[in-house]
């Protein structure tokens, strides 16, 4: 089998790992090549809007676990193929002199044991960074049940780890993939929080769980999302809608992935991070699911609200952190111009308040955006739903989802 065979099979096995975001680290190389800005790498979108790219692949597709969901498994009659770590290498070095990529995110399938896949991969990262003094960024995939040993050698020679918690709960967890256990995914997890400095992982850990396999809530997820970020200081957690590509009774009948749903889940993520929320603002035993007709955001602002509108010129920063339409930055922009003059409705689409949603639940020096006997919650949640379904030919509009 020749390299083009090769990187077909194995770049296309690798299409279904979203946990290769980057960002967060500063390294260079003097006397080589590649290297790494904050805005940050692989498929993800920096702060003016470019998309950022990076070779994705697998070291082989060769398993020997039988995970239900995973094309990879080992009861599969697919083709496999294994790279050679100076096959990695060449391929990574000619694609980047080419100008296609700016960095490298290398997972695999478990070939023989953890700690045999897992120094296949420390040998070919090895001849990156030392015979061929690649400076670009490189997210590896940390294998479950590795020793520490294995795990320390590649967390010094990579900018980002990320080891999969692949399931919400450790019941899907057993049902699905019942050759894997949480407690080794969170000792790499611990380890690398532990260990986290400039040299060792320093754009720090993420992890992805596939979404809809199983029968947890929205709510589920969420707490399990919470409690990685609480416990191991994770930099992202990535939701995959699950995409059915294998025959099994375990497995539910979907028509499509439930986009959708990982669109909330995106959402809700980023209030966590960004906007002080916590899961129990967003949903609770009554509520367990998130409202797939609008975002989180409008959601929680719709069912509270007798705590709108709120007067922009007035509000503290958490208050303006609540409305939608109103983002991290432009609620700064909002705090730095107010002490200076009255913002008007006109100076926040300046600001790059996305006013077609904000307009329902502010008022601007006491007044309101239209009518004020319009503002009742089924009229606003009327316009928000129809807001949403409404196509739009400009994609930065729909990235907006995750900002505000």
């Amino acid at each position: 089998m020749n390299l083009e065979e090769k990187l077909k099979i194995l770049a296309d096995s690798a299409k279904y790992d979203a946990s290769c975001s980057s960002s967060g680290s500063t390294r260079t190389s003097k006397n080589g090549i590649g290297n790494v800005a904050f805005s940050g790498i692989c498929h993800s979108f920096s702060s003016d809007g470019r998309c950022i790219s990076l070779l994705k692949i697998l070291m082989t597709n060769c398993c020997i676990f039988d995970c239900k969901y995973c094309l990879n498994r080992k009861s599969n009659s697919i083709p496999r193929a294994i790279f050679t770590p100076e096959e990695i290498c060449e391929i990574t070095l000619n694609f980047y002199r080419r100008n296609y990529i700016e960095g490298l995110f290398l997972s695999s399938g478990i070939i023989k044991s953890p700690d045999y896949t897992m120094d296949l991969l420390v040998q070919t990262i090895t001849l990156l960074r030392k015979k061929y003094h690649f400076g670009g960024y490189i997210h590896a995939k940390a294998i479950p049940g590795a020793s520490e040993k294995k795990l320390k050698e590649l967390g010094l020679l990579v900018d980002r780890l990320s080891a999969n918690i692949e399931l919400p709960t450790e019941h899907g967890l057993k049902l699905l993939a019942p050759n894997k256990d949480k407690t080794k995914v969170e000792k790499i997890m611990g380890y690398v929080k532990e260990n986290q400095t400039k040299h060792f992982v320093p754009a720090g850990q993420s992890t992805q769980m596939i979404i809809g396999a199983t029968k947890e809530s929205d709510l589920d997820i969420m707490e399990k999302s919470a409690s990685l970020y609480n416990n191991y200081q994770l930099k992202r957690v990535f939701y995959s809608a699950y995409i059915p590509v294998n025959h099994d009774s375990f497995l539910p009948s979907l028509e499509k992935p439930p986009l959708k749903r990982e669109n909330r889940l995106y959402q809700a993520d980023w209030l966590l991070r960004f906007y002080h929320f916590q899961v129990r603002d967003l949903l609770d035993q009554k509520n367990p699911n998130f409202n797939i007709l609008i975002d989180p955001k409008a959601d929680w602002a719709l069912r509270h609200i007798e705590e709108f509108p709120k007067e922009i010129n007035h509000c503290s920063y958490y208050d303006l952190l609540k409305i939608p339409g109103i983002g991290v930055k432009s609620a700064k922009r909002i705090l730095s111009s107010r002490r200076i003059f009255q913002v008007s409705f006109d100076d926040l689409k300046k600001m790059g308040v996305v006013l077609k949603r904000a307009k329902y639940f502010i008022t601007c020096n006491g007044k309101y955006f239209m009518n004020p006997q319009l503002f009742k919650k089924e009229f606003i949640e009327k316009n928000l739903v129809y807001e949403e379904i409404l196509p739009t030919s400009r994609p930065h509009e729909q990235l907006r989802l995750f900002h505000e």
